[in-house]
């Protein structure tokens, strides 16, 4: 899960990070990748519309 895509979903960093209960700045951190517990929590939220993806979550352990 690339951080661009969750942009797009959610519209904006203070979306994402208000869905996910963390302030702005720490969304603002992340580098082109999810982190990997940050990518699950937004699977579930998003009802599985943006994937934690096996590959990408290994880049970024």
């Amino acid at each position: 899960m690339v951080k661009k895509e969750v942009i797009e979903y959610f519209g904006s960093c203070t979306a994402i990070a208000e869905k996910l209960g963390v302030s702005k700045s720490s969304v603002s951190q992340w580098g082109e990748i999810i982190p990997p517990l940050r990518a699950y929590q937004i699977e579930r939220l998003t009802g599985g519309q943006l994937k934690a993806e096996e590959p990408e979550l290994k880049k970024a352990g």
